[in-house]
């Protein structure tokens, strides 16, 4: 009896499958993320009150766990992201007190730029057609500068967040940013802002002994808000010049 003998075509159907089967495994594994959020109501804990509540306890973690909290933080920051959520300004500066500005920082950086990917990915794919209604106004607004000069006009948006943070993903999806140049912009562009509110988050401890709150909008002083713009027409500032060498 014969064996049958695969061809080229029935090699390259199996890679198409796995790839396939790759594709749709990270919009279920976000979907499963989306209930369980959902379930145990992660929302309600994203405030100064839980954490003030639970402050001694977190503490104690860091100094005993530092590495497995930093995961845990680390993944939830990741799934606030992913999932739109506010709060990323009480999670970054919850960093800052738990870890320290410098790696409160670094934390919330990464945790934030993986979050924001993950949603960038998902948007690519055919789950991203239920987003794409909500940005429509967004797309004609932002299409002429992406579609020039992604990464420097990526890059200014994510200084000064004249949009969402979510809306800044999925638009960037929607006008087929490439991926690497989303990363990339995402992971710089939010440096400063992540440092501020991680250096504000590192003195929280007093702020919580007083019984007060920090305020959010201390990034649009004039002492943290200056220098930023600063940066952010400096991200600019290649568009600018290409635009006065052709006049």
């Amino acid at each position: 009896m014969n064996t049958p003998i695969h061809g080229a075509s029935d090699l390259e159907h199996d890679r198409g499958s796995r790839n396939w089967g790759r594709l749709l495994l990270l919009p279920v594994l976000i979907a499963l993320g989306i209930a369980a959020i959902f379930i145990v109501h992660l929302d309600r804990y994203l405030t100064f009150d839980v954490l003030a509540a639970n402050r001694a306890w977190l503490l104690r973690q860091v100094t005993d766990h530092l590495l497995a909290t930093i995961l845990v933080f680390a993944a939830v920051y990741v799934a606030a992201t992913t999932l739109s959520l506010p709060g990323s300004s009480i999670l970054t500066m919850t960093a800052g007190f738990l870890f320290g500005t410098i790696l409160g920082t670094a934390v919330a950086v990464i945790a934030a730029t993986l979050g924001a990917t993950l949603l960038f990915v998902v948007a690519r794919t055919s789950l991203g057609e239920a987003f794409r209604d909500r940005t429509q106004g967004a797309l004609v607004a932002l299409r002429e500068g992406f579609r020039k000069n992604a990464f420097n006009y990526l890059l200014f948006l994510r200084l000064v967040p004249l949009f969402p943070f979510w809306l800044i993903n999925l638009v960037a999806a929607f006008l087929e940013v490439p991926l690497r140049i989303f990363v990339l912009g995402t992971l710089i562009g939010i440096i400063p802002g992540a440092a501020v509110y991680a250096s504000v988050g590192s003195g929280l401890g007093s702020v919580l002994d007083r019984g007060q709150k920090p305020d959010l909008g201390i990034i649009l002083s004039p002492a943290f808000l200056v220098p930023i713009l600063a940066l952010a027409t400096l991200s600019l500032a290649p568009i600018i010049y290409r635009r006065l060498r052709r006049r």
